[in-house]
């Protein structure tokens, strides 16, 4: 081979930008075979995708409502990948917040709407929380691997659902398989009328900026950031590792747990199988592209949001397969997975070794 893989003497710093922007230059190439296959040309699809969205005031508050929940998910990840717990269980977690919020939801009837919004903001932090703690205390207390149950746990909580609403939570009024409306004073509020934005997005966006500046802006962020790089030498200096572990998968969970909560909340008023549509899983995108950084992912969400709801504009107009968009976003993520290996390493010719 011509070429070989070497470490780099100083960590490409630029790279934070450069490469999330050749991962979607890369992601367009490769996604172009699957609209070419489908016969329509591809430069006109993605025009629709990426411009079509900004085209109008309904199909932006859209991609602002699709990018609540993933500034969340993304988020959530963040703050476990950065403290060097690699929560996989966000879409679990959401799941939990969302039944702890359509549990409390109908029952809120006597509560102020602020009030309301509040008790469904935390009950969905709590589910999340609740569910990230075994694989946090089984990865602080016995030190078995987080990736494994977390991932375990998300079938878990789809089963979870499943079960109340096929069982004691199916609606008795029309039968099917959801849950009671939740109460007006549940409903997160519309933020604009006439759109399905809702309060969820604020709370989306005090969460991110509250998380950058947790993480990027204070100690408790350095050291997360120190038992990320490094436990064994996090531990050498003194630092609780574990502690500081516990804390990074409760945050987790918990933030994912409030996305769940602005579904129930904001959107469906009640909790259906079909509630999350695998956001969690999204969120881990949402932040492998953001450079495992909030103000990355954050930019990370709008950018999906905005495939997701140019997707749906280009499956209308040229009939293409709806399921683009979730192709663009796991091609996106693979990519984004490879190119990371540039960050730290880079190609020399043999010649010069």
């Amino acid at each position: 081979m011509l070429l070989r893989l070497v470490p780099r003497v100083r960590p490409w710093r630029t790279g934070a930008v450069v490469l999330p922007l050749l991962a979607i230059l890369v992601t367009l190439v490769v996604s172009s075979g699957v609209v070419l296959a489908d016969g329509v040309n591809p430069l006109r699809v993605f025009v629709e995708i990426f411009v079509e969205p900004f085209r109008s005031r309904f199909s932006f508050l859209e991609v602002l409502v699709s990018a609540t929940p993933l500034l969340l998910t993304g988020t959530a990840v963040t703050i476990a990948f950065r403290s060097g717990y690699y929560n996989i269980g966000a879409e679990g977690q959401l799941l939990a917040g969302a039944i702890c919020a359509a549990g409390i939801g109908p029952h809120l009837e006597s509560w102020p709407v602020p009030t309301g919004i509040v008790a469904m903001t935390i009950a969905g932090a709590v589910g999340g929380m609740a569910w990230a703690l075994v694989p946090a205390l089984l990865r602080t207390k016995f030190h078995i691997d987080e990736v494994v149950t977390t991932l375990l746990l998300n079938p878990t909580a789809t089963l979870l659902v499943a079960g109340l609403l096929n069982g004691p939570w199916r609606n008795p009024e029309t039968g099917f398989n959801e849950s009671p409306r939740i109460v007006a004073a549940a409903e997160f509020m519309k933020i604009v009328d006439r759109s399905r934005l809702n309060f969820g997005f604020i709370i989306a966006l005090v969460i991110v900026t509250l998380a950058g500046l947790v993480l990027h802006r204070s100690v408790l962020g350095i050291k997360f950031r120190a038992v990320g790089l490094s436990r064994e030498g996090a531990r050498f200096a003194g630092l609780p590792v574990e502690g500081l572990l516990m804390r990074a998968a409760l945050a987790s969970g918990g933030v994912a747990g409030v996305a769940g909560a602005c579904l129930v909340g904001g959107i469906q008023y009640r909790l259906t199988e079909g509630i999350s549509g695998g956001l969690g899983y999204t969120g881990i995108i949402v932040s492998t592209l953001g450079g495992i950084h909030v103000a990355g992912a954050a930019c990370a969400a709008l950018l999906l949001a905005v495939v997701n709801v140019g997707s749906s504009s280009a499956n209308r107009v040229f009939g293409i397969p709806a399921q683009l968009g979730d192709v663009i976003a796991g091609t996106l993520l693979m990519v984004t997975v490879a190119l990371l290996l540039f960050r730290k390493y880079r190609f020399v010719l043999r010649s010069k070794l």
